[in-house]
């Protein structure tokens, strides 16, 4: 896998391609952005390895990571920043599609109480979800609230899932091999960390039945 990415990841235009990935697939969901984000820095572990067994051997060229992660999170913040605006500004016709769809309504609801009462960790959280960073984007403009209020919230969840991909793709390339095998452990923690983001927001926001009249006295 890493060999058929070669020409890819060891260009100036991996980091073009990982910002315009993850920019849409606030949009365009089943982008593979994380995946390329680790198979980038992936290359970046084997071109570590290879000038640190070879003597005097620069890799040709090689991913940086500070650069990798500042990509990641400023296309993930600009994506979010779009959908929010288009939402904001969507007027009845996106409202109604918005009143369609029953997970946008409850994320709605849900996202403007966690931001009115000044905590966005449902953003964050949200950020690793499968289509999280969708529901939550189009929630917040589609319940008018403020860009203050959700914008500094979305540059710490992409700065958080920049890290925290680009760390899977480097770390798991150092311990396992710049091979597919340490590419796709990467990529199942990465998956795993979206299944257990889902299921704390099932958690966090499942109405909790009322208490009965014996409980209560």
């Amino acid at each position: 896998m890493l060999e058929s990415l070669g020409s890819l990841t060891g260009s100036p235009w991996i980091y073009a391609v990982v910002a315009l990935s993850v920019l849409l697939d606030v949009f365009l969901p089943v982008l593979p952005s994380g995946v390329l984000v680790i198979t980038a820095a992936t290359a970046a572990a084997a071109g570590t390895t290879t000038a640190s067994t070879v003597a005097g051997q620069v890799p040709r060229e090689v991913p940086s990571l500070l650069i990798l992660i500042l990509c990641a999170a400023t296309a993930s913040v600009l994506g979010d920043l779009v959908a929010y605006r288009l939402a904001r500004r969507g007027g009845d016709r996106f409202d109604r599609a918005i009143a369609r769809s029953r997970r946008l309504t409850r994320a709605q609801d849900r996202l403007g109480t966690a931001l009115s009462r000044g905590g966005g960790a449902l953003v964050v959280i949200a950020r690793f979800a499968p289509a999280g960073r969708s529901v939550v984007s189009l929630g917040a403009g589609a319940s008018q609230r403020k860009v203050k209020e959700f914008l500094p919230w979305s540059a710490v969840a992409g700065l958080v899932w920049a890290g925290y991909s680009v760390s899977l793709g480097y770390f798991g390339g150092q311990w396992l091999g710049a091979t597919w095998v340490g590419a796709a452990v990467s990529v199942l923690a990465l998956f795993g960390a979206g299944a257990l983001a889902a299921y704390v927001m099932r958690r966090r926001h499942t109405p909790r039945p009322a208490a009965s009249t014996a409980e209560r006295v």
